[in-house]
């Protein structure tokens, strides 16, 4: 008995022919194929937000740039992921990041393990064009285990999913808009306050900056456990 031929797409990424199914986006059909694409936000096994767009990409045929962790492919898309344009565009992404909040790598206890430092040297930044903003903003210590600090945070939204999408708790959100955006827990209660919250810290093992750490250790003491999110997302569908 004969079966259906699977349906494939087949594109281009940089000039290669690449193959992918539909259901698939560029940013995950360039990850199988080992080929870098910045982003922050995006982590495998959350639901993706395109809340970062350093994983901004060039598609024939578009004007626009299309976040490419959202973008799902099609047949014959050819898809540029490094160019000037963009080299431009992420560069000035990551210096508002670091301009927004109070980001000091110099003294800063996640330095050396930090996404967002590890990408601007990656993208070769060595000063920031835009000036600071240097606002107040607090450090919650009121958990028992552990600290938010809102001057490393930059709004990935990752501990707002994987408490919504993993755990189920929805601890986590985010309060008001632009730069006074804060990630609240409850109606912006105290973290060691909240009632809904089951201090398992998946939250702090997928933050990318060290917002969110574990108390008595630095974050270089605290090895991050991601593997679990791809398993659990899988297991979840499965019970679905």
């Amino acid at each position: 008995m004969n079966r259906p031929a699977a349906n494939i797409k087949t594109l281009k990424i940089d000039g290669r022919d690449v193959t992918a199914r539909p259901e698939e986006t560029i940013l995950e059909v360039a990850r199988q194929n080992n080929i870098f694409i910045p982003r922050l936000c995006e982590l495998k096994g959350l639901s993706t937000v395109g809340a970062c767009r350093l994983c901004l990409v060039e598609v024939k045929g578009s004007n626009r740039l299309l976040p490419a962790c959202v973008t799902r492919v099609e047949e014959g898309m050819e898809v540029t992921t490094s160019s000037e344009r963009l080299d431009g565009y992420r560069k000035a992404i990551l210096e508002l990041l670091f301009t927004e909040r109070n980001h000091i790598c110099s003294v800063c206890v996640s330095n050396a393990h930090c996404e967002l430092q590890s990408l601007a040297q990656k993208l070769g930044i060595t000063h920031v064009h835009f000036p600071y903003r240097y606002p107040v903003v607090a450090v919650d210590a009121s958990h028992e285990r552990f600290i938010v600090d809102h001057n490393r945070c930059i709004l990935c939204s990752r501990c707002v999913r994987v408490c919504e999408e993993i755990e189920g708790a929805h601890t986590w959100d985010i309060m008001g808009r632009g730069i006074d955006a804060l990630v609240i827990t409850d109606l912006n209660q105290p973290w060691g306050s909240s009632e809904s919250c089951t201090g398992c810290g998946k939250c702090v093992h997928v933050c990318p900056t060290g917002a969110l750490s574990e108390k008595g250790r630095s974050v270089a003491e605290m090895l991050k456990r991601r593997q679990f999110l791809p398993y659990l997302t899988l297991m979840r569908e499965d019970r679905e």
